[in-house]
């Protein structure tokens, strides 16, 4: 049997291992789930008989090493910052290796030898980066097919809580990791272009500026612009283009509410609390705020911020329970990001019922013989539950389907790459929709930048 190890057995995996069992007898293949927490890997296999999981440490080098010659491809589902570590033993060991996460520059710079001994190391291959990727090409390449000349492209992806189980004034639950949540957007200024005009938007700003979208069967959405859209540039080969744009999407109102933590700094994660454990959620507030005898931390706020005590917005932060004298902190020297998305988890965590969503929204302007014109393109996804929710369907999928394809050779061009090549994005978008990850498309007028769109 073709072995393949998956490394790594977080909420994101379930549908990666389930596509792989389902496939394994008609495929003939062996999966190894491996885990720093056996019970999870476990979970994962569900006594399966084509499956084993183990307990497994990325930095016990013997342990790796043994692990990876034994498989014929690796499907890396770490923290992106550990990839490296198993990336270089698939190098010696002449093993393909496929991963969901950004590519890094030190990924990178395996590209030339990965290239040498024909490997296929797949990046960015899950929903965003992944999924983004490949329906933005498929479009751009048809585009290109009738010599037209792209103008715009802009794509938007959110991980939301489904209608049905939206129940909080914030209309947003926590559907992937909580810290990059809470530390979106940091790291430098959000840069883009819009019709032929470049664009920077600092941190403290960025979610004064949204977009407003408006999705057929969906609803009104916003989005504000994530970190550098400009490098899709090059990797979409769209260097004249004069609009790139790309964002996250939340519902209406999410933005501005959120922009009153990061005004206060709570989202700050570079410096710690000093006996934050014994603090109260009162009293973590109340740091950010100017000391007076006699106001109440409420009264601070809400001057500070100018929030009216009828405006939405103030309930949204009572609903947090950020004000709270009794709830203790209990986080030992931890930071301000740290605490904040303590306090989030407990309104924002998914309950056992609840179904995520995930929304990905393109627009592509472009002109043929002097005409110009506008297609839109979207998706939407729905989880079934807790295991397999959206988020894990629609990164699990697109990393399932191009890992066995890779072992079967179907993907063969070899290198440090992401899946924006019609060898790998178009089988892939096909048996995608099968599992109803499906993209509608509309015709609409060329719109270009639109002004009225935008909010600051």
């Amino acid at each position: 049997m073709r072995n393949i190890l998956i490394i790594g057995a977080g909420r994101s995996s379930s549908s990666l291992i389930k596509y792989l069992l389902d496939k394994s007898y008609s495929e003939d293949l062996f999966v190894t789930v491996a885990d720093i927490s056996q019970e999870n890997a476990e979970k994962r296999i569900n006594r399966h008989p084509n499956a084993k999981a183990i307990k497994f440490d990325v930095f016990d080098q013997k342990q790796r090493t043994s692990e990876i010659q034994k498989a014929n491809i690796i499907v890396s589902m770490l923290p992106a910052r550990f990839h490296i570590e198993v990336a270089k033993d698939c190098v010696k060991f002449e093993k393909h290796m496929v991963t969901a996460s950004y590519i890094s520059k030190e990924m990178k710079l395996l590209d030339k030898e990965v290239r040498k001994k024909g490997l296929v190391f797949m990046n960015e291959i899950g929903v965003d980066p992944g999924i983004d990727h490949m329906s933005a090409m498929e479009v751009i390449d048809r585009i290109r097919d009738h010599n037209a000349r792209i103008l715009l492209f802009e794509s938007f992806t959110g991980g939301l809580v489904a209608p049905e189980s939206d129940d909080n004034l914030w209309n947003y639950k926590f559907t992937w990791n909580p810290r990059n949540v809470v530390l979106a957007g940091q790291g430098g200024a959000a840069k883009f272009i819009q019709e032929g005009t470049y664009k920077y938007i600092p941190y403290h700003k960025l979610f004064r500026r949204t977009e407003f979208l408006n999705l057929d069967g969906a609803g009104r959405f916003e989005a504000y612009a994530n970190r550098d859209s400009l490098k899709y540039r090059s990797v979409y080969n769209l260097g004249d283009i004069s609009t790139m744009y790309r964002g996250t999407i939340r519902k209406v109102g999410f933005s501005r509410a959120w922009n009153t933590f990061v005004q206060l700094g709570m989202t700050d994660d570079t410096y710690t609390i000093e006996n934050s454990e014994n603090m109260s959620y009162r009293d973590f507030t109340n740091l950010f705020l100017a000391y007076s005898p006699s106001d109440s931390v409420e009264l601070k706020l809400r001057s500070y911020l100018k929030i009216d005590q009828d405006d939405i917005m103030w309930d949204k932060l009572v609903e947090l329970d950020i004000f709270n004298p009794n709830k203790k902190v209990a986080l030992k020297n931890a930071t301000p990001a740290q605490i904040l998305q303590k306090i989030l988890a407990e309104s924002w965590t998914l309950k056992e019922d609840d179904k995520d969503m995930i929304v990905m929204h393109h627009k592509f302007g472009y002109e043929i013989e002097g005409e110009k014109r506008q297609i839109e393109s979207s998706m939407i996804v729905k989880g079934e539950n807790q295991t397999y929710t959206a988020m894990a369907k629609t990164v699990g999928l697109p990393v399932a389907i191009a890992t066995l394809k890779i072992l079967n050779k179907e993907i063969t061009t070899p290198g440090v790459q992401i899946p924006i090549h019609k060898e790998v994005y178009k089988p892939i978008l096909k048996e995608l929709e099968e599992y109803h990850i499906v993209f509608t498309e509309k015709k609409v007028p060329y719109l270009g930048y639109n002004p009225e769109n935008v909010i600051g």
